[in-house]
């Protein structure tokens, strides 16, 4: 019996027209999204700041935060007020003093980890989270290729918390989703087989269909 697994649409744009159309889109078929926001640092490729970035009222918002130093952007985003806020465990500050100061906001916490990073390295943030990204493609990116290997983190995630919600990022499509969803994930954030999708919103359908699938063969 595999968990409960939702679909989530990510967002990666790079200007405010771009960014409203996605909104727009996302809008019509789901109100749960993941916002991706990087520094041109930590990620190669520059987003939207975070200064710019918003969602309608109502919508479920998960912030993911691929920067160098969170700290920077924290009073944005206690104004914003999303959801889930996840840092990188690779950044170059402490995190748990953030943890804290969102949860006192009432903002759940999250950690990303790169494919690099070992969960056993970083046990005192995954332990202090409600959410743990497993990220699996190419940072500030859409389109990539989805790196299955980083499955084998996820039982080692459980077994440190077992209450957390888990999230996959990276190359997540039609080809490889039911074999994602039996990996014990909570969470599949989709970026570009959404974005690109002729029709997107029969694409969610499709991706949520293919996770409802019952079978032993994957």
């Amino acid at each position: 019996m595999i968990r409960s697994v939702t679909i989530v649409p990510t967002v990666l744009s790079n200007n405010k027209v771009d960014y409203r159309a996605q909104i727009e889109r996302i809008n019509l078929y789901t109100r749960r999204v993941q916002i991706d926001v990087t520094d041109g640092i930590f990620a190669k490729n520059e987003t939207l700041d975070v200064t710019n970035i918003w969602w309608p009222q109502g919508w479920t918002a998960d912030l993911h935060m691929m920067v160098e130093n969170p700290s920077q952007s924290m009073d944005t985003i206690l104004k914003l007020q999303p959801s889930l806020c996840i840092f990188h465990a690779e950044a170059k500050e402490n995190l748990l003093p953030l943890f804290d100061e969102l949860k006192a906001h009432g903002i759940k916490t999250g950690v990303a980890l790169l494919p690099s990073t070992y969960p056993g390295n970083v046990e005192e943030y995954i332990k202090a989270v409600d959410h743990v990204l497993v990220f699996a493609g190419a940072l500030g990116e859409q389109g990539g290729a989805a790196d299955m290997m980083q499955t084998e983190k996820i039982p080692l995630i459980r077994a440190m918390k077992a209450e957390l919600e888990i999230g996959w990022d990276g190359g997540a499509n039609l080809t490889n989703l039911r074999a994602l969803a039996h990996a014990d994930l909570d969470v599949i954030n989709v970026g570009s087989a959404l974005s690109t999708a002729q029709n997107p919103m029969s694409m969610y359908e499709q991706l949520v269909a293919e996770i409802d699938k019952n079978g032993v063969v994957l």
